[in-house]
């Protein structure tokens, strides 16, 4: 393991894991307090049309992923703000289609399928430098959003309908949180990949808040945590020679539940 620390693409994936532990551990928060993990999974799955499309037509299948996550997002957030279809209605929609979409355009470009795990699930070790400095420059916007607009995030999580009352901006605030969520998921693709990128941004948030009392507390633990999953999965995967994504996921688990039964052992013992 520590002549793996030697070369680039490893110290390349330390890094990644420790951005997407910040963008990640921060944009879950607000997924997880908003109540929309399924619409930030819908994102993630219709995704994969735009990896699909960009395949087949010869171009970077991340920034395919991003058009359609981005596109996903500030679908729902249309739709939910006219209330011309319910939000859960629209994501399934949108959701299947984007999956159908992407296995067609996978199967009719047949060279691309050999890669077509890597986003289904995740492959750290392929991140490069450039992917990098991506991943850093949506890791300062996120912290940057955080830090000057957390109080009207922290209302608009809880009660958009007070926040309006209040006068705050609920609008440009849920279209920026929206296009920080689909951002945020493909980030996350090299990591754990479509299929399991979902919790990443739900796990480490639940973990976190069976010791918060507040959103700040919450955010902070919730960084800590996906940052602590990202690097356990790596180790694992890499010892253990299985897919990262897979790893990351178990890592998260299996902190919340012992977690959880710390908790609950401690509520025991005071009763």
């Amino acid at each position: 393991m520590l002549e793996l620390i030697q070369y680039t693409f490893f110290q390349n994936a330390l890094v990644a894991c420790l951005l997407t532990g910040i963008v990640c551990g921060l944009v879950g928060t607000y997924i997880v307090c908003r109540r929309m993990v399924f619409v930030a999974g819908g994102m993630a799955h219709s995704s994969l049309g735009g990896v699909g499309i960009c395949a087949l037509m010869g171009w970077p299948p991340t920034l395919g992923a991003a058009v359609f996550a981005l596109l996903t997002g500030w679908s729902v957030q249309k739709l939910s703000v006219r209330r011309e279809v319910r939000s859960d209605s629209a994501i399934a929609m949108l959701w299947a289609l984007g999956m159908s979409v992407g296995i067609i355009c996978s199967y009719l470009s047949p060279e691309f399928l050999p890669n077509l795990s890597s986003y289904l699930f995740g492959n750290i070790l392929l991140i490069s430098a450039a992917e990098l400095w991506v991943l850093a420059a949506l890791a300062a916007v996120v912290l940057t959003v955080f830090a000057l607009c957390m109080p009207q995030i922290i209302t608009i999580a809880f009660d958009p309908e007070f926040a309006k009352a209040q006068r705050q901006p609920v609008n440009t605030i849920e279209w920026l949180m929206m296009t920080l969520v689909a951002l945020s998921i493909v980030a996350a693709l090299k990591v754990a990949g479509i299929v399991l990128v979902i919790s990443l941004l739900s796990v480490p948030q639940m973990t976190a808040n069976l010791w918060s009392k507040c959103m700040h507390t919450m955010a902070v633990w919730s960084v800590v945590l996906a940052t602590l999953g990202c690097l356990g999965g790596l180790l694992a995967s890499t010892w253990l020679n299985v897919p990262c994504g897979a790893m990351v996921v178990v890592v998260l688990i299996v902190i919340y539940i012992v977690c959880r039964t710390i908790k609950s052992g401690f509520a025991s013992f005071k009763v």
